[in-house]
């Protein structure tokens, strides 16, 4: 069973930063993608971020702002949130996919909180 284990969330004001991480109980090199959905009450889950060997997905609203990154020695996945605004307030779900982006082959995180907030 994969366990994808999630901290760094919390209250930041707009503008502030925080750093999500991701620790996966196995070789990140086992998984095609690893990346965050985040989610608000009554919408649809979204796309923030996604890594692969090759390349890097960012939803629109985050591109220039939040940056993914991954230590292949720690097997952990991060997540560099900067210039936070209050539209980024979301429960933020840790993804793992060993075959695609497709979320049916998704294994997910616990969540964590993130409120940007004055």
């Amino acid at each position: 069973q994969v366990q994808l284990v999630e901290s760094g969330g919390g209250l930041v004001q707009p503008g502030g930063s925080l750093r999500l991480s991701c620790a996966v109980s196995g070789s990140i090199f086992s998984f095609y993608v690893m990346g965050w959905y985040r989610q608000v009450p009554g919408k649809q889950r979204e796309l923030v971020a996604g890594i692969t060997r090759s390349g890097i997905n960012y939803a629109d609203s985050v591109k220039d702002r939040f940056t993914i990154s991954r230590d292949n020695v720690k097997n952990t996945v991060y997540l560099q949130m900067n210039s936070l605004k209050p539209e980024d307030t979301a429960v933020y779900y840790c993804f793992a996919n060993r075959w695609s982006w497709s979320t049916s082959g998704n294994d997910w995180g616990q969540g964590t909180q993130v409120t940007v907030s004055s």
